[in-house]
């Protein structure tokens, strides 16, 4: 399953931000041209949900992972009963737990409404400070779609760290097989933490923006406060494709074409002056003979 589940993450994190970005972004480009929202009650509500959904699912997509990463290095045994099926399931319990969370503002609990600047919509955090319904769904949200799939990110991710430092000696004394298999684990490790990290930096500083603003003053938050920490969230969409790339392009380049360019260039500097050295000293006798003679 963590084969199927690393495999079919990159798809599952950048379809959706791929479907955010044609189907969501052109309303906020525009509207930024025009300095206000252009498309209506429903485009905005529309906007805040495509928006709520498709990051709520890759944030807990991501959760997933970081679990499947922990089950695999910290227990060997959670590998050998799991199947392809099991893999389809976690991916239909994630977008079924972020359409849920992104639906209940449409059928009244919460609410979609326009950003302080006024050019793009998101959840209406400021409906906490008008109603109680307001206060439980954004606690729901923020400890459901936030705080929790986070802790279990980091401690997944602490105690692979503990694990390895722990076992280091021990993968060093088993088979060459077990250790390749072993350092691909780490590998796929080490690309999920990075995701994982990049969104979590994009969407941290937002969430507390609008907590504060759910629980603070009226008006606590600048508005050209509140712009920064939206940009930085809708940027959290480049990330992914970065750092595959970036991954992708050190392995081809040490695997591949560089290592092997390294390789072969080391390989022919030393038998040319070896053969060269050889030759000069098999072609003296035979001057030496001939002197004498």
């Amino acid at each position: 399953m963590h084969l199927i589940l690393l495999s079919s993450s990159p798809s599952s994190l950048s379809f959706p931000f791929f479907v955010l970005a044609v189907t969501g972004k052109p309303f906020f480009v525009v509207s930024s041209f025009s300095h206000r929202w252009l498309f209506g009650w429903e485009g905005c509500r529309f906007y805040g949900w495509a928006g709520f959904f498709f990051g709520c699912g890759s944030l807990i997509t991501m959760t997933v992972v970081s679990l499947d990463r922990y089950f695999k290095i910290c227990h060997l045994r959670y590998g050998t009963w799991l199947k392809r099926s099991h893999a389809f399931l976690c991916l239909a319990f994630v977008w079924a737990y972020a359409a849920f969370w992104a639906t209940m503002p449409l059928v009244g609990w919460g609410n979609y409404a326009p950003e302080p600047f006024g050019t793009s919509c998101t959840l209406d955090w400021w409906l906490a400070q008008a109603s109680v319904s307001g206060q439980t769904f954004v606690v729901a949200i923020l400890f459901f779609c936030l705080i929790l799939p986070t802790v279990l990110m980091v401690f997944s991710y602490v105690m692979i760290i503990f694990k390895v430092k722990s076992s280091a000696k021990e993968m060093s004394q088993l088979d060459a097989r077990i250790t390749n298999s072993h350092n691909l684990e780490m590998k796929l490790t080490k690309v999920a933490m990075l995701i994982c990290t990049g969104f979590l930096i994009a969407w941290i500083p937002y969430a507390v923006v609008s907590v504060v603003s759910a629980f603070g003053e009226p008006d606590s938050v600048p508005i050209s406060v509140s712009v920064i920490p939206t940009l930085l969230a809708k940027s959290s969409a480049m990330y992914n494709p970065i750092i595959y790339q970036v991954v992708d392009l050190k392995n081809s380049c040490v695997k591949s074409s560089c290592f092997q360019a390294m390789r072969k260039r080391r390989h022919f500097r030393k038998p040319r002056f070896y053969t060269i050295s050889g030759s000069i000293k098999d072609r003296s006798p035979p001057k030496e003979s001939q002197m004498e003679m």
